[in-house]
Order: C-alpha cells, then structure tokens, then sequence
C-alpha cells in the first residue's frame, strides 16, 4: 500500500476541507496498525468542544446501557460498566472509523447468555468469569482474522440470516427482559427457559406492581421520546424517572422492588480464570459465533459512517481493534463488545468529530466509579429491563422479512430456518445452522446453474435465451450454448449432460457446439477433464466442441492444463459473433439478415 492517500478533492468547499482535513485513508506502517496518529495529527482545538459536548451526552446512555446489556448477558450490572470503558479506549487508539461507538451491545447478549449461563449453573461470579474469558477468545478470533485478512468471512451472514438471528435474538431477549418488568429474573439463555420461566413466574404470583409500574412507565417514555422528541434522551430521563421514584418512595425497601444496589468502588481489576477442557470447547463456538456477529454488524456499521463521512476505513484494521478490545476488556472483568448501532447515532447527532468523544464518555466512566457509584445504588432493575426491550424493539426486522416473502421465496425460507433455529435451538446453534445452510444454498447454485440456449431475436442485438424468447432464430447445425457458472468439480458433469442434452434436444443435425463462456470465471482441474472427454465423445460424433468470450485467466488456466491446445486454438474465439461467422462461411449457410447485426455481437 502507498503512504497517504489524500480522500480530499481539491475542489471540496473550504468549509468542508477544513471539518476533513484530519481524514484517514490508506496507510502503511503504524499509521496503519495506530489510525489515531494520523487522526490527532491534523486535530484541531476548535473540534475539542463539539467532541466534549458529544462525549458528555453518550455518557448519559452509555451507564443505564451497559447495566441494561450486562444484565440482559446474565451478569449483574456492574459489569457492564467495566465493559464500557475499555472498548472506548482501545478504540480510540487502534480504532479506524472517525465516530464509531464500541461497547456492550444487544446482538451479542443473548449469544453471551447462551454461552456462560449453562456453564456458571447459577454462579454469578462464575459466570462473570466465563464472560471474561469468551470475550478473550473473541478478541482473538478477530484479531487473527484482520491480521489474516480474512474479514471476507462476514459474508457469510447475508442479510435474510441477519434478519433471523436479529428477529430470534431480540424475541428472546424480549421473553429474557419482560419479567424485570415485572419484578422478578428468568435464565434468557434460551428462548423456550425465558419463556418457561415467564409463565412460571406470572402463575406463581412473583408479579411486583411497583416495579410492574416503573418498567412499563419507563419503556413508555423511552418509545414515546425516540418517536416524537427523537433528538431528546429518553434513557436518561426513563432510568432518572426510576431512580427518583424509588428513593422517594423507598420502593426498595416498602414495595420490594429490585435495584442495583451497592456497586463496588473503583476501576476493574486484571482478572482470569482457569478452565476445563469441555468448558473452553464450549466458549470457543459460542465465541467464534460471536465474532461472527460482532464482525458482520461492525463491518456494516463502520462502512455506513465512513461512506457519510468521506474517508476511508481499512475493514481488517477494523477486526484487529475489534479484537484487542475485546482481549482487553475480557482481561479486565467485562464481556465481548462490539460496534453499537444505538450509541454511534447519538455520538454522530451530538456533533462527535473524532474518537475524543468515546474518551471523554469513558473518563465520565471512571470518575463515576472511582467518585459516584452510590448514584446508581436506588436504580431499579425494571429500567434496566425497559431498557433493553426498548432496543428490541429497533432491531426486529418485520417488513424486510415481507419483503424477502415477496420477492425470494428461498431466501425467507432461510430466513425463517435462523429464526427458528435461534429460538428453538439456542442463539449460537441457530447462527451456526444457518450459515451452514447459507453455505449449502450457495454451494447448491453454483452445482446446479442456469443453462440456455441462444438465438437470434429480431430487432435486438446479440444472442438471448430461447426459453425468455420463444421467437429467437437459430442457425441451422449449429447450437449456441451459455453456462452461467464457473465449472468445478461439482457441475462439471451437470455441463457435460446438459451439452449433449443440447445437441440431442436441437431441432437439426448438429454440427457444431459453441460454448459461450463469458460467465465462466474457473476452470478446475476436474472440470477439464471432463471437457476433455466431452471434447473426444463430441469428436467421435463428428460435432465439434468451440468456446467464444473465454476470459483471458480461464484460458491460461486451460493452457497449463494442456487442453488448449489438444483441442485447438481455431477453437477458441473472442466473440460469439466471429464463431458464428465462422461457422457460417465455413458450412456456406444461407442466414437471412445476418449482416444486420454483423460479427462480434456480444451475449444477453
């Protein structure tokens, strides 16, 4: 890679040049692997007050946030303040997206849940731990693939698999989170636990009114705010509103409602547990599907705010300070974090300019635990509840669900596999299913491609598929053949069949196949043997077997093979036209209107 690029044009307006100037591209060296070198090099002090004010109004969402998560996780709250804080740091310094906001996140709370709460069997401290560690092996995952440049691996969820996992996480997180509202806790490992435990919980009579009052009052102003005052922080005011309820009202004492209690002083320690070899098995596929997902959402997200804010962001760079956050808060009592698609539109709204805003929401972190953690003592877990729900309610996917129901069938159908996956089998099984089942859909494609037969049609240039175009023409002895795929060893004699299916199927006597091979980007080794003994069987039969449009690549593919030339080179033409014409002048074949289109006529 070349040093700096500079994104800036020339002819950008001042006032726009200057809000840019500290813009990052591509880099080597330690600006690439340190983005914040380059970035704090062009700061400006006039950018330092915008980026306090924006770091000041996402501390307000980043405590009752993090609590939220940390308790929709299965931990206690604490701890996801000392997820927080770490995460912004680290980013800050390795991170290459100008506002991007990292910390505790709901895509990943009900896979974390699913993954440590099995194995704490109701230790809180245990699971803490476990958290730890998964969000450890995250980081590392993340980190050898952005140093293996291997962020290609989020393709893997493509968006009807997002849709289901999303739609099953944030159902179970909903069934995990409604009891808080109601005043008592269920295992949110699972959808079918949280759901047990709902109905349990409601026939047994553990229903607390007050805090029954207080959740559902907070989540109401939580929605009414993001739909009406969407600007306003709603958070804010709904944990506030419950905080002062309770302490006047010593709802904790005289109605027995939850709340967070007394929250240790001071910043986290260097913590790590030890492990057996069945309990690290377990947390290494719940954090391979972890990193999936944190990948995946983050990619999107940095992408999404590098392309509004004009510079450029290196996506494995993103997944090794994805990583390191990771490690780094999983040394330090938290659990795996990834982008937030709740936090960075704050952050951006504010008026953030650069990643000071996530310092200065993390230093608001550490004063409050080192000077005020009896704030959030009277803080009732139903806030915390409401919270969360609120943010289910952003992350379902509905319409795009409908959507895909109209437009592919088999796409909904995986989509609807995810789901389902998630909510009945558990959050990281369910991921794992359907990418596998992503994996097959693709796999099944490229074996099984779309074929045609070209003609000619009357008014249009270039050859088109007979079947779309019942009224195309074909040219006596000749047989037009398109094969929408690269050829490997899983088609390769699907290829073989449906040409000789083509020449058996053909109206004529057929004397020449022409393949067009512009779609065909590979040629494996099994593959072209099968053309060679496709070549031989066509030859005995006095059918000779041509390629037009073969890209540059595949032939010097087919030439190391050997088969370019056993075959010919006269066989192989640059155009379906000149193969044609070819063809033509070769067999003397009266074809009405041929001129009109002329040679080298490209496929449709």
């Amino acid at each position: 890679m070349s040093e700096q690029i500079d994104l800036v044009k020339s002819d950008m307006p001042a006032e726009s040049q200057s809000s840019s100037s500290f813009r990052h591209s591509r880099s080597s060296g330690h600006r690439l692997w340190l983005p914040c070198l380059s970035v704090f090099r062009h700061y400006k002090l006039s950018m330092f007050y915008q980026d306090l004010m924006a770091g000041l109004v996402l501390a307000t969402l980043l405590a009752p946030v993090g609590m939220g998560y940390a308790e929709a996780s299965g931990l206690t709250a604490i701890y996801g303040l000392y997820a927080t804080i770490l995460p912004l740091i680290v980013y800050a310094v390795f991170g290459p997206s100008r506002i991007l906001v990292l910390g505790p996140d709901s895509a990943l709370s009900a896979l974390i849940a699913a993954s440590i709460l099995p194995l704490a069997a109701g230790n809180s401290d245990r699971a803490a731990e476990l958290a730890g560690i998964l969000a450890v092996l995250t980081g590392i995952i993340a980190i050898l693939a952005g140093v293996l440049k291997f962020g290609f691996v989020t393709d893997l969820l493509s968006k009807p698999i997002r849709y289901g996992y999303m739609n099953g996480i944030a159902l179970t997180l909903l069934f995990s989170q409604l009891p808080k509202l109601l005043g008592f806790s269920v295992d949110g490992s699972s959808l079918f636990k949280a759901a047990k435990g709902l109905y349990q919980g409601i026939a047994s009579g553990k229903v607390n009114s007050a805090a029954c009052l207080i959740g559902f009052c907070c989540l109401a102003i939580i929605l009414a705010t993001r739909k009406w005052f969407p600007r306003l922080p709603g958070v804010l005011f709904a944990v506030v509103g419950g905080t002062i309820a309770v302490i006047l009202l010593k709802l904790d004492t005289t109605a027995g409602v939850s709340v967070v209690g007394n929250l240790p002083q001071g910043l986290p320690g260097f913590r790590m547990a030890s492990l057996s070899m069945d309990e690290f098995l377990t947390l290494c596929s719940g954090a391979a599907a972890i990193a999936l997902v944190s990948i995946s959402d983050m990619s999107v997200l940095s992408r999404i705010y590098a392309l509004r804010g004009k510079y450029y962001v290196d996506a494995n760079q993103e997944l090794v300070a994805l990583g390191i956050a990771n490690v780094a808060t999983g040394l330090f009592q938290g659990f795996p974090v990834s982008s937030s698609s709740s936090r960075t539109p704050v952050a951006e709204s504010a008026g953030s300019k650069s990643q000071v805003t996530g310092l200065v929401g993390a230093a608001c972190m550490i004063l409050l635990l080192l000077y005020a953690p009896r704030l959030l003592y009277a803080l009732p877990i139903a806030a915390l509840g409401a919270v969360v729900i609120s943010v289910c309610s952003s992350i379902i996917e509905i319409s795009a669900v409908k959507r895909l129901y109209n437009l592919r069938r088999d796409e909904f159908f995986l989509s609807m596999v995810c789901f389902a996956g998630v909510a009945v089998l558990g959050v990281v099984e369910g991921i794992f299913i359907s990418v596998g089942l992503a994996l097959v859909g693709f796999i099944w494609r490229a074996w099984r491609p779309y074929s045609a037969i070209l003609g000619r049609v009357d008014g249009l240039k270039g050859y088109h598929d007979i079947i779309r175009h019942p009224e195309a023409r074909r040219i006596p002895g000749l047989v037009l053949f398109r094969w929408d795929a690269p050829l490997f060893f899983a088609n390769a004699e699907i290829f073989r069949e449906r040409v000789l299916q083509a020449v058996s199927k053909a109206p004529y006597h057929v004397v020449w196949i022409v393949v067009a091979a512009e779609p065909v980007t590979d040629v494996d080794i099994t593959a072209a043997d099968v053309l060679a003994e496709l070549d031989s069987e066509l030859m005995a039969n006095k059918i000779i077997l041509c390629f037009a449009q073969m890209k540059g690549p595949v032939k010097d593919r087919l030439k190391k093979y050997g088969l370019f030339c056993n075959m010919g080179q006269e066989k192989f033409f640059p155009t379906i036209g000149q193969a044609v014409d070819k063809y033509v002048q070769q067999h003397q074949i009266d074809w009405v209107d041929w001129e009109d289109q002329g040679p080298g006529s490209g496929v449709k």
